[in-house]
């Protein structure tokens, strides 16, 4: 009875592992490992980003300017056309890159967020270029009374201003006017403060025609449905957009969900955001509540995917104008930065299906940190705490673990003398067992019930981008990357399998082999995984090393080490 448990007990741990790690490569948009489906084909990203067409909004789409139009925009056919140009602004934190086509954001860069590979390169998010294409568009279309307004694709004027946030200057703006299309004015204000990641964005529009007009914002996240470079091949994380609504909440949308057009989230809303994620990074587009919007994700083209936001705007009347405030986010998925943005905006730091586990957890690790000032003492200082909180279940499955180990010689003796009787073997087996009152189970069900919170600090350490180039000690200077010396892996495959000896040996010789197969096989996983993955597993393996051997000696079971026997 105790080997049919025991084999049993291995099957479903070994099946459950397989099937998570299937469900977390479906969960972050990769293909099935184990189950796969036949995969989407996706194109290569185009080698002319600037040309994407302008049919990224749903509904009506925006058409460029004839440029000869109607009587109304008379005054634009006199004016010399306005030459398209780059612009570059700096702060503190950002160094942005903007087209007058439009009044885009084509690229940002994070000047306290370095490469990996590369310490001197800045991280990029926006990015228009022949290997990526994230941009942040925003323009006018005319609804269902058609006709063309000022769009993404209209070259607007700049207005002279700083480029660059000084000394003593908290914010500086960024303003381009559009020429006058379908009788309309766009001038759009971008505003940057210090030490800011939000970008405040006004959209001023102006009816400068002679009959009233009801035009339509939109706000869209364009961007390739490409992985971000250097990505791991090993453990995989979101990539594409999402979108947030009271109602819905948080909903992740694969590009191959928008390709086969089953993307599910709230069309309609009057409040939250859409966002485009990626592992650390994320760029969010947000509106005031109250707002009426409609939120759309399609596909433009081969590889290219737009998620955002059409807010019908009140008709203006000749000579009247109408402002409407948004927000655009590009930066770091810092948690607490994110809270203090909007309602929900931090969900695109992307803990998988155990957040409420997890949020907590990256509470009490941030406390940590708060005092240690150290991301790797912070990790151990936590491994310590869960271990405190642990105690009473590890006790338990380390005394049955030791109760096993005192009886294996008499267990192992029966299986000898009654191996020809099987069934006389096991009621004698069980009988040793009640006499002696060991659970065989008693060991597996405290360690599994820890489960899930230790899946739930995985993806915390795995999500936050405070551990990025944040060091610990010696060779460890970034705690988000691989041990460049795999020192860390070759310790905690140590300690497994010291740990692996330290429990009871099976009396079943096939269980005994795989107890020692298991944990080679599953360490090598831990030489790809980031340093601070690597050193939670290695605490966590010390400190269930001390406990066990003290517990087994308190109950009077000297600790001896089984070691494996391949005949």
């Amino acid at each position: 009875m105790n080997d049919i448990r025991r084999t049993i007990l291995w099957v479903i741990f070994g099946f459950s592992l397989v099937l998570l790690w299937d469900q977390w490569q479906i969960h972050n948009g990769r293909p099935a490992t184990f189950f796969p489906s036949p995969a989407v084909k996706t194109a290569p990203a185009p080698q002319t980003p600037a040309s994407a067409p302008a049919a990224t909004v749903p509904t009506t789409t925006p058409v460029l300017p004839a440029g000869n139009g109607s009587d109304r925009i008379a005054k634009t056919e006199t004016q010399a056309p306005v030459a398209r140009e780059r612009v570059e602004v700096s702060t503190d934190v950002l160094k942005l890159g903007f087209d007058t086509e439009g009044g885009s954001l084509v690229h940002s860069e994070f000047l306290k967020h370095h490469d990996q590979k590369h310490p001197e390169t800045n991280v990029v998010l926006f990015d228009e270029s022949k290997d990526r294409v994230y941009l942040a568009q925003s323009g006018l279309i005319a609804g269902a009374a058609g006709g063309n307004l000022p769009t993404h694709k209209t070259v607007m004027k700049l207005v002279p201003g700083e480029r660059v946030l000084k000394e003593g200057v908290d914010e500086l703006q960024l303003k381009f006017e559009s020429p006058e299309v379908g009788g309309v004015k766009l001038v759009k204000t971008y505003t940057i403060k210090r030490g800011s990641y939000t970008l405040g964005v006004k959209h001023e529009v102006q009816n400068l025609g002679g009959a009233p007009v009801t035009p339509q914002l939109y706000l869209q996240l364009v961007r390739d449905g490409n992985k971000p470079a250097g990505e791991s091949s090993f453990y995989s994380t979101f990539t594409g957009p999402a979108v947030y609504t009271e109602a819905r909440k948080y909903h992740k949308i694969e590009f191959s969900d928008i390709e086969k057009g089953k993307a599910e989230f709230d069309k309609q809303s009057t409040n939250g955001y859409v966002a485009m994620v990626q592992h650390y990074f994320a760029s969010a587009w947000l509106l005031a509540d109250g707002i009426q919007r409609d939120i759309f994700a399609r596909k433009v083209d081969s590889n290219l995917y737009a998620v955002g936001m059409i807010a019908p705007l009140e008709t203006l009347a000749p000579g009247t104008s109408r402002a409407v405030e948004a927000r655009l986010f590009v930066g770091p998925q810092e948690e607490k930065r994110l809270e203090a943005i909007a309602p929900g905006l931090e969900l695109v730091k992307d803990y998988g299906w155990l957040t409420i586990l997890a949020k907590p957890l990256y509470w009490l690790l941030d406390q940590l940190h708060r005092l240690l000032h150290n991301w790797g003492w912070s990790i151990v200082a936590l491994v310590v705490l869960l271990k405190v909180a642990f105690y009473w279940l590890n006790a338990k499955a380390y005394a049955s673990m030791a109760k096993m180990k005192a009886i294996t010689p008499r267990i192992t003796e029966l299986r000898e003398r009654l191996k020809d009787k099987p069934q006389q073997m096991q009621q004698e087996m069980m009988r040793v067992y009640r006499e002696e009152k060991v659970n065989p189970m008693g060991g597996c069900l405290p360690i599994m019930i820890q489960i899930p919170v230790f899946i739930a600090l995985y993806w915390v350490l795995l999500s936050s981008v405070e551990m990025r180039n944040a060091p610990w000690i010696l060779w460890i200077k970034d705690l988000s990357a691989n041990d460049p010396y795999y020192i860390l892996p070759l310790l905690m495959t140590a300690t497994t399998l010291l740990q692996t000896a330290l429990n009871p040996a099976p009396p079943d010789p096939l269980q005994a082999k795989m107890m020692w197969f298991m944990p080679l096989i599953f360490s090598v996983m831990f030489f790809f995984f980031p340093a601070g993955l690597v050193l939670y597993w290695l605490t966590n393996n010390i400190l269930s090393i001390a406990q066990q051997w003290i517990i087994n000696t308190r109950m009077g079971v000297p600790p001896q080490f089984n070691l494996p026997k391949f005949k």
